[in-house]
């Protein structure tokens, strides 16, 4: 049996302390504890402390709670210790310690196999200690940790306010809430679509793969994963009780604590200023899927991989024909007048490209990178013998659209259009 339980985490992750941290504060630690069950539980988060000696004490509990005794409330009968031992097991308390001297000089076996049975951790503690300075002890360190979950989220949250004032735009609070959590981050619709995702730790699977793995199919979004934080960003206007997007953090490389919840409430207030002024939901779109046919054109995607994470971001060409990619570079007199403003230049130019696009008559898979001010593209054609008559109707296409989203300035020079090979995802 361990007599001294070595060191814990630091408390602060969850909003409480563990067991183990509470028996090394000074009041139970002056108690001499031991631990008699449940010794591979002690990481347990305890939520509060409650002292009490009556028979029914497991009805007055919530759960999480450490429980101080000194035995009379437990029973003289090993039946009644050992239901005494299931139902606090049952309502979920975090450990059960006992003052030995008054009721018992030893723990009773029935006691101690229930614990062991249940996974609940029983302390014995060989010395009389006040219940009350133990109390006093844990409770300022939960609140202490709870001030500590709270400093964590508002540094996030400073950090995504900075990021938004400095230009970074939705991507980059989208990528600190990701490294923050260790685990991918989204951002859809109140319908659910993807508007756009960030990675987590880079061992961690594409966030595409892991969205239509756990998040893409309607059922996975009536039901999303255990341990997943949403988060809605609120739309319309305060009070107005509507929804314009939702934040969402899956756990995927580890799981995710209330600080992450806390972060991410914050960073949705922010958010939805964000997309209300700047109404960015179609450029973020256009964006992820920009960011997307770059990372296939720069090998960061395998041709195994491609059509999965394509048919997530709305690409269904339909059929074996060849793929068509093709590349917009826009005037760089032009690209600086279509930055991330209020008037919401590239999805503007996204939406006005797209509409022209239509016209074509073939599947398309549209994206923007606003950083090299280039429209990059992906076509589903029937046959080989289509790639010259359609690249002219995309070269014209995107042209016309640039001109109706009003970036053909006087004097500069029309946008370049480069049209690859047709071939497969490789």
């Amino acid at each position: 049996m361990d007599t001294q339980a070595p060191h814990s985490s630091t408390p602060g992750t969850q909003g409480g302390i563990t067991v183990q941290r509470a028996l090394e504060l000074p009041g139970l630690r002056s108690g001499l504890p031991e631990v008699v069950a449940g010794g591979d539980r002690l990481q347990r988060t305890v939520r509060w402390v409650h002292a009490g000696e009556v028979p029914n004490i497991a009805s007055l509990l919530k759960g999480g709670e450490l429980l101080l005794t000194t035995g009379f409330g437990i029973g003289t009968r090993p039946a009644e210790q050992r239901a005494f031992v299931r139902k606090l097991a049952d309502r979920g308390i975090s450990a059960l310690v006992i003052e030995l001297g008054q009721r018992f000089a030893r723990l009773p076996a029935a006691l101690v196999e229930t614990a062991r049975a249940a996974g609940l951790p029983l302390v014995q503690l060989h010395r009389e200690v006040p219940f009350v300075t133990v109390t006093e002890e844990v409770h300022t360190e939960i609140v202490n940790g709870h001030y500590a979950l709270l400093q964590r989220a508002e540094e996030v949250h400073r950090r995504c306010t900075e990021a938004l004032l400095g230009g970074g735009g939705v991507p980059q609070v989208l990528r600190i809430l990701a490294e923050f959590s260790g685990n991918p981050v989204f951002l859809e619709t109140a319908d659910g679509q993807l508007l756009y995702a960030a990675g987590g730790e880079p061992e961690v699977a594409d966030p595409l793969q892991v969205w239509e793995g756990m998040r893409g199919k309607p059922a996975d979004r009536d039901e999303p994963p255990a341990g997943a934080v949403l988060v809605d960003v609120p739309g319309g206007g305060p009070g107005t009780g509507s929804v314009r997007a939702r934040l969402v953090l899956l756990p995927v490389a580890a799981p995710l604590a209330p600080v992450h919840r806390i972060a991410a409430e914050r960073a949705a207030s922010s958010l939805a200023v964000v997309l209300m002024q700047a109404r960015q939901e179609e450029e973020l779109a256009a964006r992820g899927r920009g960011d997307f046919l770059t990372d296939l054109a720069e090998g960061r995607i395998t041709p195994d991989d491609a059509p999965a994470q394509a048919r997530v971001l709305g690409f269904k060409p339909g059929g074996q024909g060849p793929l068509l990619p093709v590349v917009m570079r826009l005037p760089e007199a032009s690209v600086g007048s279509v930055g991330l403003s209020p008037g919401g230049g590239w999805a503007v130019l996204a939406r006005a490209v797209a509409e022209e696009l239509a016209a074509v008559g073939v599947p398309v898979l549209l994206g923007v990178r606003p950083v090299e001010g280039r429209v990059p593209l992906l076509l589903g054609l029937r046959s080989d013998s289509e790639r010259t008559a359609v690249a002219d109707r995309v070269a014209a296409a995107l042209r016309a659209g640039v001109e109706r989203a009003g970036m053909l300035r006087a004097g500069t020079q029309p946008p370049v259009v480069v049209v690859g090979g047709a071939g497969g995802w490789a």
